[in-house]
Parts: C-alpha cells; structure tokens; sequence
C-alpha cells in the first residue's frame, strides 16, 4: 500500500480537512498516477454534503483528475512512465456487459465504479483526485495530448465529456440549432464545443450578466430566461437544448423551444421530478432524454477534439487549503468557470 496526502469529507456538514489515505499496491493491469491537478466540480459538493444519499466517510471527491504515469503494472501496453494523463468520472465497470462492449462503460449493465465514493472490486470505497497519486485500471486512463495546457485540462474530464457526449449523439453540427441552458461550470464548455463542431450556438441563461463572455467563447445568440418574451421569441427554435442546470425549471417552457424532432437533454439533475405536458411533445415528435458523462472512447475523442480545437475550460488555480471557501463560491456561482487544485500543495 502506499499513503498519500489529500483532502477529505469527514462527516456531511464539516468543512474538508487534510488526511492521509492508501493507495493499492500496482496490479499488473493498474497505473500509478501523480496527480498534477483535479478539477473541482459540483457533484464533488452534491456528495460530500450527502445530497445524493448517503457515503461513507472520510471521503476523498475529485473525478477531474490530470497528471503523469508514475508507475505501470506488468501487463500494461497502454501507457508507459511519464505520460500524461487522466482519469474522469468512472474507474471501473465489468467491462463483458453488452455497453461496456460498445465503449459506454458509463452505462455499463452491472453498474460502473465511480473515481470516488464507489465501490472498487476489492470492495474497498474509491477515493478521488483530492489527493497526490491515485491508481487506475489501464482501460480507464486517457491519455491528455501535448497541446492542451495540463493546468486548465482537468474539467474536461467531466464538464468537456458530459456536453460532448450528448452533441455527438445528438448529431449537432453544421445546419443545426443549439441551445445551452446555464453558462456555468458547464454550459461555458458546452459553448466552446458546440461552436467548434459548428453548430449554430444560442445560450440560455437566467439573465443578461454573462452575456459578454458567452458571446466570446462562441456563442451566436444569448437570451435572458427572466424575460417572458424570450420564450415567445424562440418558440419551435431549436433542434437540441442541452441543460445543464439542476435547479428545478418549467420544462414546458423549454419543451416549446424545441423544432420538430427537437430533444432536450437532461445534463444537471434536478432534485424534483420533470413535468412535462405530453401533448407538446406528441403534436410535435419532440424528445425529452438524459445523458451522462461518457465512456472512454468518446471521453478520448473529445480530447483529442480539444486538442485539434483549441478547447481550454475557463479555470481559477487554488491551493488545497483553499477547498473549503471555493466550494462556497461555487454554490453562489462566484467562479469563471471552474475551480482547479494544484496539486504539489496536498503536501
């Protein structure tokens, strides 16, 4: 075993405080990392408080995870010491289910691990990327490419892969109308790559304050949700609305955007079921669907993507001990756009 400085949830309602956890000994399937920086994201938050039931403590968080190969297992061939890499939001899956198969280990049938406050084949609870080194399975480590700054990459992991994802699936691209709901964490990155695969980008937002950089990363169009007269303005619009917030919306409002054969995706997950009025959507073949993250091949291509693209988040580089007060401003949406641990300072 090997220990690790790190940062950990000790309890749902006490601040993170500094820890030491173990790392596994290097199977010969595994990859030993040492973390360059995590990403801070708001599911991070969402867990830690046991907003999303309970997990046991302490509990390292941080699926956003960059860094450099350490050490390799006997069997591996996909990655050698020294390169760069990643690790998002699963660690693990059964890897024989007919979705592990396709590459959609993120909907694998007997249930994936997740980087954190899952449960690993040895049924010890994971702990994530708040930490100096991590080891991973070989199939769950991507490899970051050269031209992507390693200090701004990590919320690609998460934020990039859940807003690619479901435009790869969604098939938007040149022709096609695209609307972003929040401009966040994630909606900023959604602007960027929906811009870049070239679809016609418009950001729904609650109000006009973000404008500006909205229209700076890529936006086409951007409408303020506290006015009524932009749902009036944009009804039938859109062939794909991403949303990205969790905050409970009137979904029949945003239903009514859609064109015919529209869908809106469900990225943020609300706490109270989504109503909806049935005969908007079966007068006009409109969808209503969810997505998660992703699996490692469309995770690996929407790097590569970044890198071809030029796609950076928007990032504020903290020290460790600086966890506590960003996660506050994160729950009052004081960041631009995303929080990043060095992570030297878990020292």
């Amino acid at each position: 075993m090997r220990t690790v400085n790190a940062y950990a949830a000790v309890s749902a309602t006490d601040p993170l405080e500094p820890a030491t956890i173990e790392r596994r000994e290097v199977g010969p399937h595994d990859v030993l990392i040492d973390i360059a920086y995590a990403g801070v994201c708001h599911s991070d938050i969402h867990t830690v408080r046991g907003e999303w039931g309970p997990i046991a403590y302490p509990q390292v968080v941080g699926h956003e995870i960059v860094g450099h190969v350490a050490e390799v297992g006997s069997a591996v061939t996909t990655h050698q010491v020294g390169d760069r890499v990643g690790v998002g939001c699963q660690s693990g899956s059964c890897g024989e289910c007919e979705q592990c198969a396709k590459g959609e280990e993120v909907y694998c049938l007997k249930g994936n691990t997740q980087t954190y406050a899952g449960v690993d084949a040895d049924g010890t609870i994971t702990q994530g990327g708040y930490s100096q080194a991590i080891v991973v399975n070989e199939r769950f480590v991507l490899k970051v490419p050269e031209s992507l700054d390693l200090a701004k990459v990590a919320p690609l992991l998460c934020a990039g892969v859940t807003l690619f994802s479901p435009l790869k699936h969604w098939k938007a691209g040149p022709g096609t109308k695209v609307a972003i709901v929040g401009m966040g964490g994630l909606g900023h990155v959604g602007v960027k790559l929906a811009h870049a695969l070239g679809a016609e980008v418009t950001v729904l937002s609650r109000t006009l304050a973000k404008q500006e950089d909205g229209l700076k990363l890529g936006a086409d169009h951007y409408y303020a949700t506290n006015e009524p007269a932009t749902f009036e303005k944009l009804a039938g619009e859109f062939d794909l609305i991403l949303n990205t917030v969790s905050a409970q919306l009137d979904y029949n409002q945003y239903v009514n955007l859609l064109a015919v054969d529209g869908t809106l995706v469900i990225l943020g997950a609300p706490s109270e079921p989504v109503a909806v009025d049935a005969i908007s959507l079966i007068a006009n073949r409109r969808s209503i669907a969810g997505s998660a993250n992703g699996g490692i091949p469309v995770t690996q291509e929407m790097l590569d993507f970044c890198a071809e693209h030029n796609i950076l988040p928007e990032t504020e580089q903290i020290n460790a001990a600086y966890i506590n007060e960003a996660y506050e401003r994160v729950l009052s949406s004081d960041v631009r756009y995303r929080f990043v641990i060095d992570a030297k300072t878990f020292a």
